[in-house]
């Protein structure tokens, strides 16, 4: 789980823009950029090249 005002505060390094908590699979997930930042032992990992590619249909949904 992570903090609520961490995430509010938390924004993509690539596109500046916000990001969505994605539970299940432990990311930070940015829709603008496209990429999906892991989250650690509770520690968002907001690096670009840490960051996954999402898939067009994570991009659509």
């Amino acid at each position: 789980m992570i903090d609520s005002k961490l995430l509010s505060i938390l924004v993509c390094p690539v596109s500046k823009a916000p990001l969505d908590y994605n539970e299940q699979n432990q990311e930070l997930v940015c829709k603008a950029s496209g990429l999906a930042y892991p989250i650690r032992d509770g520690i968002p990992v907001m690096l670009e090249n840490e960051a996954r590619q999402l898939s067009a249909e994570e991009k659509l949904g």
